[in-house]
C-alpha cells in the first residue's frame, strides 16, 4: 500500500533535457505521460514541470535553475532516477515549494471533485490521502457517499462541519500525521475511516472544552495513546478514544452490547497495558438516533473508568454521560451527573 502524499528530494542537478530523458521518458513508456507546463507558477529559482498521466495519475518536478536540487511529488510510479531519493512530508519542504505544489494538486482535486469546493480547507488538509495513489478513490467516497461517517446526516452539513473545525487551526502542526490516519488503501472501509473521524470527534470536545491537544503520545509500555490534552496551567491528561459499530454492522444484537464488546476489545488492549490513567472516550456518533437514545437512556457501565460516552452531530450538538471522575472539564456534554 502505497503511503500518503509526499516529496522525494534529489540533491542532484537537473535540466530541461535530464527531466526529459530520465522523468518524461520512462513515465511516458510505462504508463503514457503528457508534460505540460504547471497551472502556478513555482517559486522563481526554480523550474517546473507537471506530468499528467493516461490513467488519471499526476506528478510534479521542480528544480533549481543555477545549482542542485529537485523535488518531485506524485500519486503515479517513481522514475528509477528517483529511487533513491529522500522522502519529505509537506511540512519538511521549502515552503514556498510546499506550497506551490499544494494548489497544483487542491486545483486539480477540486476540477475532479467539484463537491469539495465549498470545504477547500477540507480538501486541503486531508490532501495528502485524497491525492494519494492507492486511497484516493476509497477516501473521496468516505466524504461524498458517507457524509464522513454521520449516519443519516446531510453530506453538506458534515462536510462543513469539518471544514469549520479545521478551520479554527486544530492540528496544523501534524496535519500530515493526522491526515494519514484516513489511509490510503485501495480497499473501501467505512468502519475504520469512521473510527479515524472519531479522533477529529474527541478533539472537538476538548479544544471546546479550552484544552491544547497533542496527538500520539508514546508510554512507557512502548503503546501511544490518542492525544494528551493540556489545560491553560500546563497540566496534561491522557485520552484514548475508540468507536463502537452500530448493531447493525456486527454479531452483538444491541447497542449496549456494541458498546461493552468495543470498549472490552480497547481496555484488553492498550488501556490494560498502560495500566491505568488514561480517559477513555466512547465515540458513538456512528450510532442512529433510537439505538443512541436507548445507549444514553441505560448508561451502560463500559468496564473501564474513567470514561465519556458521547455522540456528536455535524450541527455541533453533543450529548452523552461519564463513568467515573473524569479529569477534564467537559460537563457541557453531559445529560446527567456522573456515575
Amino acid at each position: 500500500m502505497a503511503r500518503p502524499l509526499r516529496f522525494r528530494y534529489s540533491g542532484e542537478a537537473w535540466s530541461d533535457q535530464r527531466v526529459r530523458r530520465d522523468i518524461l521518458e520512462p513515465l511516458d513508456d510505462n504508463i503514457g505521460a503528457t508534460e505540460r507546463d504547471p497551472r502556478f507558477d513555482p517559486p522563481p529559482e526554480f523550474r517546473a514541470r507537471r506530468f499528467e498521466m493516461a490513467n488519471g495519475d499526476l506528478a510534479l518536478f521542480a528544480w533549481r535553475a543555477d545549482g542542485p536540487g529537485g523535488y518531485w511529488l506524485g500519486n503515479t510510479e517513481t522514475p528509477s532516477a528517483l529511487w533513491r531519493t529522500d522522502k519529505r512530508d509537506f511540512e519538511d519542504a521549502p515552503y514556498a515549494i510546499s506550497r506551490w505544489a499544494q494548489r497544483e494538486f487542491l486545483d486539480t482535486l477540486l476540477e475532479a471533485e467539484p463537491w469539495l469546493a465549498p470545504y477547500r480547507y477540507l480538501a486541503w488538509f486531508f490532501l495528502p490521502v485524497l491525492c494519494s495513489k492507492d486511497g484516493r478513490e476509497t477516501t473521496r467516497a468516505f466524504f461524498r457517499e458517507h457524509a464522513a461517517g454521520f449516519p443519516d446526516a446531510d453530506r453538506d452539513d458534515a462536510l462543513s462541519f469539518y471544514d469549520d473545525f479545521l478551520k479554527t487551526g486544530v492540528f496544523q502542526d501534524e496535519r500530515h500525521e493526522m491526515a494519514a490516519k484516513l489511509g490510503t488503501s485501495a480497499e473501501f472501509d467505512l468502519v475504520r475511516m469512521s473510527a479515524t473521524m472519531s479522533e477529529f470527534n474527541v478533539a472537538y470536545v476538548l479544544t471546546e472544552a479550552g484544552y491544547d491537544l497533542t496527538p500520539e503520545i508514546e508510554v512507557s509500555t512502548g503503546h501511544s495513546l490518542d492525544f494528551r490534552a493540556d489545560d491553560p496551567a500546563g497540566n496534561g491528561v491522557l485520552v484514548e478514544v475508540t468507536r463502537p459499530n452500530p448493531p447493525s454492522r456486527r454479531v452483538a444484537d444491541s447497542p449496549i452490547a456494541a458498546v461493552k464488546e468495543t470498549v472490552d476489545t480497547k481496555t484488553r488492549g492498550q488501556l490494560q497495558a498502560h495500566g491505568g490513567g488514561a480517559v477513555l472516550f466512547v465515540d458513538c456518533s456512528s450510532f442512529r438516533d433510537d439505538d443512541w437514545q436507548r445507549v444514553l437512556g441505560e448508561r451502560p457501565d463500559v468496564g473501564h473508568r474513567p470514561a465519556v460516552v458521547f455522540r456528536l452531530r455535524p450541527d455541533g450538538s453533543l450529548s452523552g454521560y461519564a463513568k467515573g471522575r473524569v479529569p477534564l472539564d467537559v460537563d457541557f456534554v453531559l445529560e446527567s451527573a456522573t456515575s
